[in-house]
Order: C-alpha cells, then structure tokens, then sequence
C-alpha cells in the first residue's frame, strides 16, 4: 500500500507543492479554534467568540468558491498571493482589535476579512489532478489529500490552543497567519506544477458558476449533511465527556474519529475497484447513515470512543468518492471551485451541525445531541440515492481504478 503513495511523488515537483499545501492549509483550523481561544480569555465571552468565530468560518465558506474560481480562471499566481494578503490583514486587524480593547463590531470585520483565506485544499488537489488526470493514481492522490485534510484539523487546533494560551492570547491566530503567507508563497513559487488556464478562449465559461450544475449542488449538499455529523461528534463528544466528569477524555475519542478516517481514506486510496462512482457514493451513504446509530447507544468513554471510531471509517472514503466525480462533472478548467464548493459545503455542515447539537445539548442533555447526527444521517442516505439516480446517465461507465 505505501508503495502505492511513495510512487505518487516520482512525478517532478510533486512534493514540493504537497509540502506547501500541507502548511498553508493549517492555518485554517488554527484560526477557527484561536480566535475562540483568544477571545474567551481576553474578552471574557464565549458567545463573543464564538459569533466572531463563526463569522470567519461563514465567510471562508462562502467566499472561497469566488476565490477558486478566479484561480480558474486567471491562475494561481495570480489570485493567490491576493486573496491571502487580504486573509492575513483580516487576522492581524482581528489582533490589533483585540490588543487595543477596541468595540465588539471591530472584531467581526477582522474576522470577515480574514474568511477571505483560499482554500488551499483545493488548490494541491488541482495540481494532482493536473498530473495524473485520466490516470489510477488520481483516486489515490485524492486519498492523501483527505488523510493530509484530517491531520491538519487534529495538529491544528492543539497547535493554536497551546500557543494562544502558553505564550500570549494572539499567538495562535498571529502563527497561522504566518503559516499561511509561508505556505502560500512556497506553492505560488512552485511554477512548473500549476495547473494551466484558458486564457481569454475560455473567459466566457468562467461566468457561469459550477454551482449551477446539478451535480455539484448535489454533491455540494451532500458535504453539507456530512460536515452536520462531524460537527456534532466534536461539540457532544466533549459535552457527553464532561458530564462524565473526564472532560480530558474528549480529545481521545475525537482522535479515534480522526484516526478511523484517516486509516480507511489510505486503505480506500490502495484499492483497485472496478465498482463505478455513483454506486461507491450510494454505499458509502448507507454505511455513513448505518454508523450513527452507535453512537446513540454508547454509555461511557470507552463505548463511545469505539461508536465513534467506526463512524470515522466511512467519512474519507465517500468524500473521496465525491471529488473523483466532481473531476468528472465538471469541466477541466473549473476544477479548483467544483471542489472548493464540497470543501465550503463541509464547512457549513460542521459549523451547523456544532451549533444544533450545541442547543440540543443544552436543552435535553449531552447524549440527546446525538439525534442531531442521527438525522443528518438519514440525509445522506436521502442525497447519495438521489446522487445514485442523478448521475447514472453522466457517469454511468466511470469507476474507480486505482
């Protein structure tokens, strides 16, 4: 299986740019986490920090479509160095705001400034695509993103946290805006793998959204109602902790999440399977809706850590599946935004999905949240057989053959 990954890199410039990708996208969950973190310690409200919070995770959610899509458009040199200027100065007005005690409503412009940040997941997935494109090993570079895409998310928020409250409030937020002027000039500079634009031929193409396509609304949705799952582990997996009395028991089970997906995206990843996508998509639907269920019936940490490990192991194998379509549905030169919509879908999921749980956990209980994801897994059941009967005529013949 690792030989599989390892041959990966023999293409020229593969792992220059996969090591760019891997450190300009961490500053995403960084910034999420630390502006909790910052302004629950400086201004005392967790409300606060949350809304403002929640504001950068909106904004990157709905802006960083636009983004991509002028990278289509105009390439990434062009539009990246642009869009995460504007990101850093956001964060760093978010500091400032904070460092001089400045209003409430200071805050939220630093933070909406700052969801202005590219999503630099999708980028390193356009350059892999770019080199392996009709090839087995597109599925498997899709594979690595998604378990590179998980590590970020468990090394990132500890990172922010332990910065934030070791050295100063504004170190966590400060470090990956850093991180993220680093990460992005290191792949900018990296020529000879981006991914080549139309040009004025193609100018007329790029006014059209891809959201506009059936299929990536489908796919779109389907994130959403996946991210809604995830979303709900990480807030009652901690809650249902607490009422235990182990709150530190919490960042065990979410790793067991995190480690089941990232064990089954490499496994899926060195698979050779002749089944087509749009059937994968169905299977990995049931298999998600199915593996909710155990989370209802889990009564201490250690049942819920196994409830949630399973959960995991269908998460990275079906969003892989929705990428591998996206590259088929929509066209060459549009490729970054399709899979910035799935990226900004699962965003949306996971923000809601904390936010609903949250109330459910106030409410009526910590185990209660889990309802939350128990609907949100009937959801995807519902989208990924709607996806089935969509897609048969678009992508009936396509199958996985990594």
């Amino acid at each position: 299986m690792f030989n599989l990954y390892r041959a990966l890199f023999q293409a020229q410039g593969t792992k220059g740019f996969a090591l760019a990708g891997l450190l300009a996208r961490i500053p995403l969950p960084m910034t999420a986490i630390g502006i909790i973190t910052m302004l629950s310690q400086l201004r005392g409200s967790y409300g606060l920090a949350g809304a403002v919070s929640a504001t950068f995770v909106l904004t990157y959610a709905l802006m960083s479509p636009l983004v991509s899509r002028l990278v289509d458009r105009y390439g990434q040199r062009r539009v990246l160095p642009a869009a995460a200027g504007l990101s850093v100065v956001g964060i760093l007005l978010l500091l400032a705001c904070t460092y001089w005690q400045a209003a409430d409503w200071t805050l939220f412009v630093g933070a909406g400034l700052a969801g202005f940040m590219p999503s630099m997941s999708a980028m390193v997935r356009a350059r892999w695509t770019a080199i392996y494109r009709g090839k087995a090993q597109l599925q498997t570079a899709y594979s690595l993103e998604t378990v590179l895409d998980e590590v970020t998310f468990i090394a990132g928020p500890p990172i922010s946290v332990g910065l934030s409250v070791a050295v100063l409030p504004q170190a966590g937020p400060l470090a990956a805006a850093v991180l993220l002027a680093i990460g992005v000039f290191a792949l900018v500079a990296q020529v000879s793998t981006e991914p080549p634009v139309e040009g004025a031929a193609g100018a007329g193409q790029h006014e059209v959204s891809v959201i506009r396509l059936a299929g990536v609304r489908l796919l779109t949705l389907l994130m959403i109602v996946m991210g809604v799952i995830v979303g709900t582990v990480d807030i009652v997996s901690v809650a249902f902790a607490e009422q235990l009395g182990s709150a530190a028991a919490a960042s065990v089970v979410l790793s067991c999440y995190a480690i089941g997906s990232c064990v089954a995206g490499l496994v899926f990843g060195a698979l050779k399977l002749q089944t087509p996508l749009r059937k994968l998509l169905l299977l990995g639907g049931v298999a998600t809706a199915a593996t909710t269920l155990p989370l209802l019936l889990a009564e201490n940490i250690f049942g819920l850590s196994v409830a949630v490990l399973v959960a995991g192991l269908f998460f990275a194998p079906t969003m892989i599946v929705a990428m591998s379509l996206v590259e088929r549905i929509v066209p060459h030169s549009k490729l970054t935004e399709g899979m910035t919509w799935l990226l900004a879908g699962l965003n949306i999921g996971v923000a809601t999905g904390a936010a609903a749980s949250g109330q459910v956990v106030d409410l009526l209980g910590a185990k209660a949240g889990f309802n939350v994801a128990l609907c949100a897994g009937v959801a995807v059941l519902l989208v990924a057989f709607w996806g089935y009967q969509r897609m048969r005529d678009r992508v009936e013949q396509v199958s996985c053959s990594a």
